[in-house]
């Protein structure tokens, strides 16, 4: 995607070069637009050596490949070859602008011309954050449909701590990301369950298996991203939770359940991932298990089954399962998605490297109540994410 980067003339300023090697590093073009207080913080040399383009500094005499067309018209063509405007940092003085229609340098122009998506990460004083009229302004360009990122609190550059931190540049780009991906889950509550459960054999003792959440915690980003509204049900990961998602932790297989079922009403699509633990222990001692005095086998029991018993409440709702298996995954696929009555069964290979558990990829393949079964190649768990889910909309239409 083509990505039109505003930076306006904040302290803040120098941090938008890095910001724009983390857009090319997700594939977008860039092209960055200094305010003239902007080159007070920051040389347009610095983007132009990042970006690879020339830096637009001007409205009359702006140097920008965007077009052959005069620059006094050129922010037209410029708003028209770019499909999302980003700016970072916005100052209180760019808000207002933006927000009242004022346009007397290329950013402010172009915003006007702009028809694509905005996306606006304000950074300033925390004072100036607060202020009635900054307020009144962000509210204006909030209800216009921008997507605002909050600044973060901190330090500030004028010695104070409070919110005026331009936010992070992950927070940033997976703003931009949630912009430019289709919202085709609009409207859709999806329940994810994610990662292991443990199942306790004595205080610092537990059963469990390899799964990282990984997989789980990208379906969650990615239906976020696609416009949905996310109740994660997670066991214990080393993960960072998805902006914006409801997040419910737990630990054991029963936990996992009562949770599913707690938070069950409000869905309208149900994303078994997790790796529910399938046995437990009969019996787990209230204190440490001495090595000298250790049984030399553990009983064990069945854990619920959730998916099954799922499968018998869903009700109208769409049921997804996962099978991770060592072998034979398109008949395991195919007796899962009917003993357990799924709409969509994704199985993968673990135990292979570079698929399944503690691995970035995964390769699987989708077994739909349709009869039919879609391979889907070794890629990032993001991108089988969005796969599955670009399957999930194919069975609600």
């Amino acid at each position: 995607m083509r990505i039109a980067l505003g930076v306006t003339g904040g302290i803040a300023a120098y941090k938008s070069a890095e910001l724009a090697r983390a857009l090319i590093r997700e594939g977008h073009e860039v092209q960055v637009i200094l305010t003239r207080a902007a080159e007070e913080f920051i040389r347009p040399l610095t983007f132009a050596a990042l970006t690879g383009r020339k830096v637009i500094t001007d409205l009359f005499a702006s140097e920008s490949p965007e077009s052959t067309l005069s620059s006094s018209i050129e922010h037209i063509a410029v708003a028209k070859a770019h499909d999302l405007l980003l700016v970072a940092p916005a100052t209180a003085n760019t808000l207002a602008k933006f927000a009242h229609g004022l346009a007397d340098d290329f950013l402010s122009t172009t915003y006007l011309a702009f028809h694509g998506p905005v996306v606006i990460a304000p950074a300033m004083n925390d004072v100036m954050w607060e202020h009635a009229a900054t307020r009144a302004n962000m509210e204006t360009l909030r209800n216009r449909g921008h997507v605002i990122v909050d600044p973060g609190e901190g330090y500030l550059a004028c010695g104070t701590v409070g919110q005026g931190r331009l936010a992070e540049n992950e927070a940033i780009v997976d703003a931009v990301t949630r912009a430019l991906s289709p919202k085709d889950l609009t409207g859709q509550t999806i329940l994810i369950t994610a990662g292991p459960t443990q199942e306790p054999i004595d205080p610092v003792r537990y059963l469990s298996n390899r799964s990282s959440g990984r997989m789980g915690y990208a379906l969650a980003e990615a239906a976020l991203q696609r416009g949905a509204q996310v109740i994660l049900v997670s066991g214990p990961v080393s993960l960072d939770p998805p902006l914006d998602a409801k997040i419910v932790r737990v630990t054991t297989a029963a936990e996992m359940r009562d949770a599913v079922f707690a938070n069950l009403d409000p869905a309208t699509i149900v994303i078994k991932c997790a790796a529910v633990a399938d046995f437990r222990p009969a019996q787990a001692s209230a204190s440490k298990i001495k090595k000298d005095t250790a049984p030399k086998c553990v009983e064990l029991e069945p854990t619920a089954d959730i998916l099954a018993e799922l499968g018998q409440k869903k009700g109208s709702r769409l049921l997804i399962g996962f099978a991770a298996e060592t072998g034979n995954l398109q008949e395991y696929a195919r007796r899962k998605l009917q003993t357990k009555n799924c709409d969509m069964v994704v199985a993968n290979l673990v135990g292979q490297p570079g698929t399944g558990f503690e691995s970035d990829t995964n390769e699987v393949l989708i077994a739909l109540r349709t009869g039919d079964f879609v391979p889907v190649a070794k890629a990032s768990k993001r991108d089988v994410a969005d796969r599955i889910l670009s399957e999930a909309v194919k069975l609600l239409a």
